[in-house]
């Protein structure tokens, strides 16, 4: 059956699998703006079994510490962040999981460029954390 998931406003629902490539929780300063919080909170989902109703506004990131662009997707109602794709990765999409309808299931495996993470987040030291992109 898998998974679904909307916007604030319900603009923009979507559709995924019940299991994701990858479930992360990213800590960059671009995901802490862009998401208006801590951290931003991701599933990996090839693109082809993303269904999307709705048309996302997008927003090119391209001051990244990375130096490579992301592709932002939001609702240009509400605001709310739907997912970022990245250019050399054209067949995957990462979902932002704080717009599924049943987050119960999300169960990150690793925190990435947790060096610039905020100062009062704790990540336990048995999670794989990758400091900044090498």
């Amino acid at each position: 059956m898998g998974r679904s998931g909307s916007c604030l406003c319900e603009a923009i629902t979507y559709q995924i699998p019940e299991s994701s490539l990858m479930e992360a929780v990213c800590h960059c300063k671009n995901c802490q703006k862009q998401a208006g919080s801590a951290f931003s909170t991701l599933a990996g989902i090839k693109k082809s079994d993303f269904s999307l109703t709705g048309k996302p506004k997008l927003f090119v990131d391209k001051a990244t510490d990375s130096g490579a662009s992301v592709e932002r997707y939001f609702c240009e109602n509400c605001g709310s962040p739907i997912y970022s794709a990245l250019p050399s990765q054209p067949d995957v999409i990462y979902l932002k999981t704080g717009t599924l309808d049943d987050t119960s299931d999300f169960n990150p495996s690793i925190h990435v460029w947790a060096a610039t993470k905020q100062n009062w987040v704790e990540i336990d030291s048995n999670m794989p954390q990758l400091q900044k992109q090498s």
